[in-house]
């Protein structure tokens, strides 16, 4: 595996994982918090949709 793919893959698992981390977030309000924090969901929900679409656009554009 060429130098270049194996940065393109390490990139990638940063996205996912920021991904993940607002994914985890949005998962704790609902267990824990969600009468207290659930005006913090829409904005969640909006930086989540975005991670996700860059991850899959950096992928798609990358060939991962």
């Amino acid at each position: 595996m060429s130098e270049e793919m194996k940065e393109n893959k390490r990139e990638l698992a940063k996205l996912k994982r920021l991904a993940i981390e607002i994914a985890s977030e949005i998962h704790d309000i609902v267990e824990d918090t969600l009468w207290t924090d659930y005006n913090k969901m829409v904005g969640l929900s909006e930086k989540l949709k975005v991670a996700v679409e860059e991850a899959n656009s950096f992928k798609e554009a990358k060939g991962l």
